[in-house]
């Protein structure tokens, strides 16, 4: 299973997540005519070289109209900015106004935060339209391109819409974002998507996120590092600050990151096949970078939540009916183990393990399904090997064999099902049935 592992050393933003995503893909000419014949009006994505401390990468630009919107941020990242409209009558906002508005912000990154009516006097002016949630989702459903990468990029921006609406306190519905600001972003994410989708990896992983610190300028005043909105789509995901002063996480960044990666912490054991590079604007006194890994596996490394809890009220039966639907939920095991409780009553320990987006539901289903009150919640680390299934042909009918391969290691072993029904069927041993397919399968490795 291909793994794509994301360091997130310097932060993370669109514009270098998909360049990092370029380099791993590697034929970037192909992606750039896709990119740039979406149709997204006016806008053109380009890739160039980039050097930080000694390092080759690529930085990726998208532009509008020729012009590539800059804030003197730290990585010349996506600019969704958003203000809400929490008028009591409807708004169409298909019209369209004209104000100036100020581009040299003195900060690290543009935010989707609220900019208050009437826009501040600014440098340069131009029109702007305003675009909901619903509008830029159907803007990206209406792009060339396949469902999946379509759909993805929608969830990606929702995170975004719904963290802006979060931090002002209103209804995502009354969030909308500037046009200019917003089609580079999602350009940025476009791009990441689709680059995804092309790599094809069964796995997304990232480090620990660092976030910078410090405060940050924008239309409101002055916020801290990290913004409300990057704030609130990495909850429940590993962040550090303190050693770079400035943002380094952006919003689109954030998003990208949830919404993929399925795991966050030390890179697992791979066999790294390309390294991919994505670069930021600004220097620093470290590679001011998005490095991405492809590889295979090599023992697969992952977190997962244990969950259990004690009972000693509970008969069989209805111990296995909760065993039987929290498998059905996705459990990866479920287990009863006998212990002895207080007050002298032999009493199970329940344990399931499971993956960690699966943990708040399972945890429900517990408390739903047996009589504790309460569940005990543990993160492990747990090393496998990686898992295919084929099949062979044996004088008893097809059976098939489960592979389990890496770190120096491969088994195999008959699928218990499949023996017991052929030994069943022609009324031999099972152990027969057994190995007439392994020796088939050796014979067909062979």
């Amino acid at each position: 299973m291909k793994t794509i592992y994301l360091e997130c050393n310097m932060g993370a933003s669109g514009d270098m997540l998909m360049a990092a995503l370029l380099e791993l893909y590697g034929d970037q000419e192909a992606f750039l005519r896709t990119m740039n014949g979406l149709g997204l009006s006016g806008v053109e994505v380009r890739s160039e070289p980039s050097q930080k401390c000694g390092i080759t990468g690529t930085h990726m630009r998208v532009l509008i109209d020729g012009a590539e919107e800059s804030c003197g941020d730290a990585h010349e990242h996506e600019h969704p900015h958003s203000h809400e409209h929490p008028h009591s009558h409807e708004h169409s906002h298909s019209h369209e106004h004209s104000h100036d508005h100020e581009h040299s912000h003195n900060h690290e990154h543009a935010h989707g935060h609220a900019i208050p009516h009437p826009h501040e006097a600014g440098a340069h002016a131009h029109t702007h339209t305003h675009s909901g949630y619903q509008d830029i989702c159907a803007l990206i459903m209406g792009l060339a391109l396949p469902q999946r990468v379509r759909e993805n990029a929608c969830a990606v921006y929702r995170l975004i819409g719904e963290a802006e609406a979060h931090a002002h306190g209103v209804p995502m519905e009354q969030i909308h974002f500037h046009e200019v600001g917003t089609i580079d972003a999602v350009a940025d994410v476009v791009g990441c998507c689709l680059l995804f989708d092309l790599i094809g990896a069964g796995r997304v992983a990232a480090s620990p996120v660092h976030v910078g610190f410090g405060e940050v300028h924008c239309a409101h005043g002055i916020l801290p590092v990290p913004a409300p909105a990057t704030a609130h789509i990495l909850r429940g995901v590993p962040i550090y600050g303190g050693a770079v002063r400035g943002e380094l996480c952006t919003p689109t960044g954030a998003a990208l990151l949830r919404h993929f990666a399925s795991e966050f912490g030390p890179m697992p054991p791979m066999a790294v096949e390309r390294i991919g590079y994505g670069m930021g604007t600004k220097d620093f006194d470290r590679a001011n970078c998005v490095r991405a890994f492809l590889g295979e596996p090599s023992g697969l490394r992952a977190q997962v939540c244990e969950l259990c809890c004690n009972i000693d009220d509970m008969t069989p039966e209805a111990l296995g009916f909760a065993q039987e639907i929290l498998f059905e939920n996705g459990a990866l095991d479920v287990f009863l183990t006998p212990v002895q409780m207080k007050k002298n009553r032999p009493g199970v320990l329940l344990t399931c393990l499971c993956a960690l987006e699966k943990k708040d539901e399972l945890a429900r289903l517990i408390l739903l399904h047996t009589s504790t009150r309460g569940v005990r919640e543990r993160l492990c680390e747990r090393v496998t090997l990686a898992a295919k299934t084929s099949s062979v042909d044996t004088p008893f009918g097809s059976v098939r064999i489960k592979s389990s391969i890496g770190n120096g290691i491969k088994k195999e072993k008959p699928e218990y099902d499949d023996v017991r029904a052929a030994a069943r069927m022609h009324d031999v041993p099972f152990d027969t049935v057994y190995q007439a397919a392994l020796d088939a399968y050796k014979e067909k490795s062979r």
